[in-house]
């Protein structure tokens, strides 16, 4: 059974990129999944994918369901369609939206097919993730929950074992005692 490789670029920055493996009989429903899980967003909201050309223009929709607005022609549906079904080109692309409201917009390329599957990976997975991505629902970053384990960790707060200001009093008393020695001994001369 062939796999699919996809690369899910955010539109913004395409130094931030999540690589995710599919199988070709899997569904957008397993795609759209995946992508959500991959950046870190709840399933909570719209969702659609565009048949893409190479210019990332919109085509044919691939819809979470069919929603109240107008549409060029019946959109599919992500739960029934099958994303083999819509590979016409070795370097396929989708435009993915999630959440119409916050139109968070990726960029969903194909970038390898194989037809060895690993017995060891339940698809679809993700394979690998570059760059910080967005967060859905306010900054993502330094103040992120990973710091915030870091420092109860180690305990990086004032004062805590290993930055406070012991053993500064041990160097000024060295240094006193060295100035002692030497005086003595020049005194001998």
């Amino acid at each position: 059974m062939a796999v699919l490789k996809f690369r899910i670029y955010f539109e913004e920055d395409d130094s931030i990129y999540r690589d995710v493996v599919v199988k070709h009989k899997q569904t957008f429903l397993e795609l759209h999944q995946v992508i959500l899980k991959a950046y870190e967003f709840d399933s909570k909201h719209q969702a659609t994918f565009y048949r893409s050309n190479d210019h990332w223009q919109r085509g044919r929709e691939i819809s979470l369901e069919k929603y109240n607005k107008p549409y060029k022609a019946e959109p599919l549906l992500m739960d029934t369609t099958i994303i083999g079904t819509e590979i016409f080109d070795p370097n396929q692309k989708f435009v993915y939206v999630y959440d119409f409201a916050k139109n968070w917009t990726f960029l969903v390329e194909l970038i390898n097919v194989s037809k060895e599957e690993n017995a060891k990976l339940t698809y679809p997975v993700v394979i690998r993730t570059e760059g910080i991505g967005p967060s859905q629902y306010g900054t993502k970053g330094i103040g992120s929950d990973k710091l915030t384990e870091i420092e109860e960790k180690y305990d990086l707060t004032k004062g805590a074992e290993g930055f406070g200001e012991e053993g500064e009093d041990d160097d000024d008393k060295d240094s006193n005692e060295e100035e002692e020695e030497s005086t003595e001994e020049n005194e001998d001369f």
